[in-house]
């Protein structure tokens, strides 16, 4: 027989995590569970294990609402991040509530049952579950492998190739030429942490990424901390950070030659006339692509010190011993990194279906940036790329507990965001906001921005938060209906 949970949040990284403690603590008469395909927490922050991997958002607004993060530095390495995690379960105690290599192959929802009937790979043992709502916190990119494009005559490369998705145990570098393929936050994080480790590195990109650099501490949080509570410090730095985030973003689409000037004026400070603007100088304006942020200059001074190269060029072909350029330039190489992006995917692979009919989520929209429309109670978490991912799921995870409630005080058994054809755009959800590489591959898959509310994304956090915050329910978009009589009828005989 089929194991029945209430609500099911699919995924134990941050948006899981968050999510849980949002429902435990706002809807606590809705028992549910975690499923984590893995055989541990953290899904993005686990799973990668390149040297330097860290967080390319402050964690005062990537950490959660409600707990704050208390140690010095800005941005975090994804050991410490998972650590922040793993603090926020045994703090809530939500360790029962995880279920591990519990992957989920098929999601179906079954609209005379009312419920979502899961197939799920337990371990190699296949099991089936039901549960009333689920809630997808997978994320939006393929964990069993990043993308990889077709580089010319790459076969013919002798040495080691990797991506950094998929890093080798205890890999040797140290005096080793490393080439790193690609100009966004991994390969400026993997550069610098690379090269201060004996590596002869060489950052190749095919065009120039806007990076600023920032304080590796806050100097203020930490004063702050000394005359307030944690709690009060953290929460008046994440406004701050949030503000800030907010002004960078409106002043790029305000005015970018301002903030273009003032980024490359930055730039130009920290390279001292060592390494040519040309490789920091993007073709497009800031923030039409995602701003990258390095720590305390990092990337500049590992550059103008001589520690690692940087080439902007386009690949002409592999041979064995390294990479020839279109410019006619060859690099010798040992080993290749193919820091080159991520696979989108979204619902962690699953097949989902509703009564046995595949669900195209590239044809429906997001009603208040969680709900698919017309998929009956089902929600999907989707951060933001113009800021903290974090900051969506704070305040979409409390209006679902919020919505939970009001289902359970009014005896609903679903709920669903009834589309609007009209109100479809034919862009999708984040191809709106940015045009970087993996969000145009995304569109395949991506649900459909909205042309008006409820379905239109503003892509920022004062707009969803007020939104959603002063949400009704009684919208006209959400139908609610009650438990069938017969659905009801066999529950109480199967009970007896």
């Amino acid at each position: 027989m089929a194991q029945h949970i209430n609500t099911l949040i699919i995924g134990a990284g941050i948006s899981g995590i968050g999510t849980a403690v949002h429902l435990q603590n706002d809807a606590p008469q809705r028992d549910f569970l975690i499923f984590e395909r893995r055989d541990r927490i953290g899904g993005t922050w686990s799973l990668f294990q390149y040297p330097g991997i860290r967080s390319d958002s402050d964690m005062s607004t990537f950490g959660y609402v409600f707990k704050p993060w208390t140690k010095a530095s800005v941005l975090a390495d994804g050991a410490s991040i998972c650590g922040y995690l793993q603090e926020t379960i045994d703090e809530n105690r939500l360790n029962q509530k995880i279920k591990f290599n519990h992957a989920i192959e098929s999601a179906n929802w079954n609209s005379s049952r009312q419920l979502w009937e899961l197939t799920v790979d337990n371990n190699g043992k296949t099991e089936q579950w039901t549960a009333n709502f689920v809630v997808s916190c997978t994320g939006y990119y393929n964990y069993a492998h990043g993308f990889q494009p077709d580089f010319p005559q790459a076969d013919r490369f002798k040495g080691q190739f990797i991506h950094p998705q998929h890093w080798p145990e205890n890999l040797d570098y140290v005096g080793k030429k490393v080439l790193i393929i690609g100009s966004g936050a991994t390969a400026i994080t993997l550069v610098p942490a690379m090269a201060k480790q004996g590596a002869i590195v060489t950052m190749l990109q095919r065009s120039p990424t806007y990076i600023a650099s920032v304080p590796a501490i806050d100097m203020v949080y930490n004063t702050m901390r000394k005359f307030l509570s944690e709690e009060r410090a953290y929460q008046l730095t994440r406004k701050r950070n949030i503000a800030v985030q907010r002004g960078i973003y409106a002043l790029a689409k305000s005015q970018p030659k301002l903030l273009k000037k003032l980024l490359l004026t930055a730039v130009k400070r920290q390279l001292k006339g060592k390494v040519d603007m040309r490789h920091f100088t993007p073709n497009y304006n800031p923030w039409d692509q995602r701003l990258c942020v390095v720590p305390d200059g990092d990337l500049f001074q590992v550059l103008r010190e001589g520690q690692a190269f940087i080439e902007t060029d386009h690949i002409d072909h592999f041979e064995e011993n390294g990479v020839v350029l279109k410019s006619g330039k060859k690099i010798e190489v040992d080993i290749v990194v193919s820091a080159t992006g991520l696979e989108i995917q979204l619902l962690g692979g699953i097949k989902a279906t509703l009564d046995g009919q595949t669900i195209d989520t590239r044809q429906e929209m997001l009603y208040k940036g969680t709900m698919l429309s017309d998929i009956p109670n089902f929600a999907l978490m989707i951060g933001y790329t113009n800021a903290s991912w974090t900051l969506k799921v704070d305040v979409v995870a409390e209006y679902l507990a919020r919505l939970l409630t009001h289902m359970d005080q009014h005896q609903y058994a679903t709920v669903v965001a009834q589309g609007d054809a009209s109100a479809k755009a034919t862009e999708s959800l984040m191809g709106s906001s940015l045009n970087s590489g993996y969000i145009k591959r995304a569109d395949q898959i991506m649900p459909r921005q909205g042309t008006k509310a409820p379905w239109k994304s503003e892509h920022s956090y004062y707009a969803d938060r007020d939104a959603l915050q002063k949400a009704r329910f009684d919208d006209g978009v959400l139908q609610f209906a009650k438990k069938k009589l017969s659905i009801a009828t066999d529950e109480c005989q199967l009970a007896s």
